[in-house]
């Protein structure tokens, strides 16, 4: 008998989160007027991982290593970043992922549970969470009180690793107290997020292809399925007994 899906774990920009490359946009910004060397592709190719790990690894690349040069430009490269990013949610639009509503709607009809983890810090998930309103009724350890559309939201600073780690998945199963990987499935449009749900030993480790990245940027990395949008999820559910 197959297990039956208790949480699912979902990225957010480009998943659930509607990006049309903004996040790239920003680093890009962040890169000129700091002098990191970084192509397009590069920065598209790191989407989803934590972004001061971002500045960390590709200013070691520049400089050949770390140190406190390194450190000083890592923290001056990431604080532009933050500023340009943050000031982005604060004006901008944020609206979720065609059929994303939709989705969490099923999943909580049927007692699944929804976590969303990201490779943001931890304040500009906030901003994002509070325009949406997905906030509203989390704790103080960010679980849902019994109010509030997803059940957990995790950021890359509340582990020690990010994507590809799976860290920020077991901190949500262990916040949700969900025991078992075979229980999860998770969610993501980067290759990261399906490494990171195949570093945390799930069944199901999918990936949606109208996010950041196309298929073709995806299925090198073995997604359990390619998703064409994120409300196909459902019909992967049911088709497979998993809810």
């Amino acid at each position: 008998m197959k297990n039956k899906i208790k949480l699912v774990a979902f990225d957010m920009a480009g998943t659930t989160v509607r990006d049309e490359h903004e996040v790239e946009h920003c680093f890009r910004q962040a890169a000129l007027q700091t002098g990191l060397e970084m192509s397009e592709a590069e920065i598209l190719a790191v989407q989803g991982w934590a972004k001061r790990f971002v500045f960390e690894t590709y200013w070691e690349r520049q400089l050949g290593q770390r140190g406190e040069h390194w450190l000083q430009r890592v923290d001056h490269s990431f604080h532009t970043f933050t500023q340009i990013l943050e000031t982005h949610y604060l004006t901008q639009p944020i609206v979720p992922t065609e059929g994303a509503l939709e989705v969490f709607a099923f999943l909580r009809e049927r007692g699944i549970k929804i976590a969303l983890t990201t490779g943001f810090y931890r304040k500009v998930t906030d901003i994002i969470l509070d325009r949406l309103g997905w906030l509203q009724g989390l704790n103080e350890e960010y679980v849902n009180t019994g109010n509030s559309l997803i059940d957990c939201s995790i950021s890359s600073d509340q582990v020690v690793a990010g994507r590809p780690a799976p860290d920020m998945i077991f901190k949500a199963m262990q916040l949700l107290q969900i025991d078992s990987a075979a229980q999860v499935l998770s969610v993501g449009d980067t290759p990261s997020d399906i490494q990171a749900g195949q570093n945390a030993q799930l069944f199901h480790s999918l990936a949606v292809a109208n996010g950041t990245h196309p298929a073709e940027l995806l299925l090198p990395h073995h997604p359990t399925k390619m998703l064409d949008t994120i409300r196909d999820l459902i019909a992967y559910l049911e088709e497979n007994d998993l809810c």
